[in-house]
């Protein structure tokens, strides 16, 4: 499938995704194994929902990124809170934090290109949860 089909359909899936939400699943830390689901975007918090489903729809448009110089980038996973992967695997991209100026602590964190899963981060890479995007 072409990266524009895919986009679309993603696109026509976070639209359909305003349907309540659920408490998050506990969050991946230094010793948590990653499974294959993960909460959906509905089951992120109210206030996080839309700001993750945009960030989403820049990433598979390819931009344009609020903070070019950092969204994009390779994300080290230094500190191993993420599933081991080679260098250059996952990239990290900017998450608009409610209430904070600048580029505050959430992330979103994809692996693969195109991705093939994506990681959220409220707290600045010390704890994720993987997300289940269709």
């Amino acid at each position: 499938m072409t990266r524009a089909l895919l986009g679309l359909a993603l696109v026509c899936c976070l639209v359909g995704c305003e349907r309540g939400a659920t408490t998050p699943r506990a969050p991946l830390g230094p010793a948590a194994t990653t499974s294959t689901s993960g909460p959906t975007l509905t089951e992120l918090a109210p206030d996080e929902r839309a700001p993750v489903r945009a960030t989403l729809a820049l990433i598979l448009r390819g931009g344009p990124f609020p903070y070019p110089e950092k969204d994009g980038t390779v994300f080290g996973n230094y500190e191993g809170r993420l599933p081991a992967r080679a260098r250059g695997t996952y990239h990290e991209y900017t998450v608009p934090t409610p209430g904070t100026r600048g580029r505050g602590a959430h992330r979103l964190i994809t692996a693969g290109t195109p991705p093939s899963a994506y990681y959220y981060t409220r707290d600045h890479y010390e704890t994720f949860v993987q997300l289940t995007v269709p």
